[in-house]
């Protein structure tokens, strides 16, 4: 199932540099579909092959909570016009967070990979995609990721190695040769000057 990525989020990407351009997607139109005609708003594969899209250009959907807005980069997934057999790594749905239908909604999807950016809203079991709410993009390197976009990973987790007997090893056990004194000689170090400190001080009191 594709991960949901929160817009509060999404917020703190936005860039303002002039090198990078912000696609309403749709137009005037918007993101929207007619559940009583089962229309889009607009032909959005017309409307995406008349844009460039370049890294770090953002797709800015304004639509309401009765659409959803999924980005795949999986053909299949695309096609199936659901994410119920995507993989979390290769399709995201941007949400709200709000259950309520019909509320106003804006959704800024920045452009991060590229090559093909698939885009489509599975609402009323995939029939909004089926109907005209899907498009694919081909997205350029251009000037590449601006920073805000480009930070790296965080390291995976390690689990610290065991002692023999399985409890866990300390911190020093990690530690390379030479790197300094373990925690446990370093608290018995502490607890000595404090002791030592008591009594010097102590001695004076009397």
């Amino acid at each position: 199932m594709a991960p949901v990525v929160h817009l509060t989020l999404i917020a703190l990407f936005i860039t303002s540099a002039a090198a990078y351009t912000n696609h309403t997607v749709g137009g005037p139109a918007g993101w929207l579909f007619d559940p009583n005609t089962n229309t889009s708003s607009a032909n959005y594969a017309s409307w995406a092959g008349n844009q460039t899209f370049d890294l770090g250009d953002y797709l800015i959907f304004n639509t309401n909570t009765n659409q959803t807005v999924v980005l795949t980069y999986n053909t299949t997934t695309f096609r199936s016009c659901s994410v119920d057999n995507s993989s979390d790594s290769d399709t995201f749905m941007y949400s709200q967070g709000n259950q309520q239908f019909g509320q106003p909604l804006t959704v800024a999807v920045p452009l991060t990979i590229e090559g093909l950016n698939y885009f489509f809203s599975d609402a009323s079991d995939g029939v909004q995609c089926e109907n005209g709410m899907a498009f694919g993009i081909n997205v350029s390197h251009g000037d590449g990721l601006p920073p805000n976009l480009n930070q790296p990973p965080p390291p995976p987790y390690v689990e610290p190695p065991s002692n023999a007997d399985g409890t866990p090893g300390t911190i020093a056990g990690n530690l390379p040769s030479g790197a300094g004194l373990s925690v446990d000689a370093n608290v018995r170090r502490a607890v000595f000057y404090a002791l030592t400190f008591y009594g010097i001080f102590g001695l004076l009191q009397v």
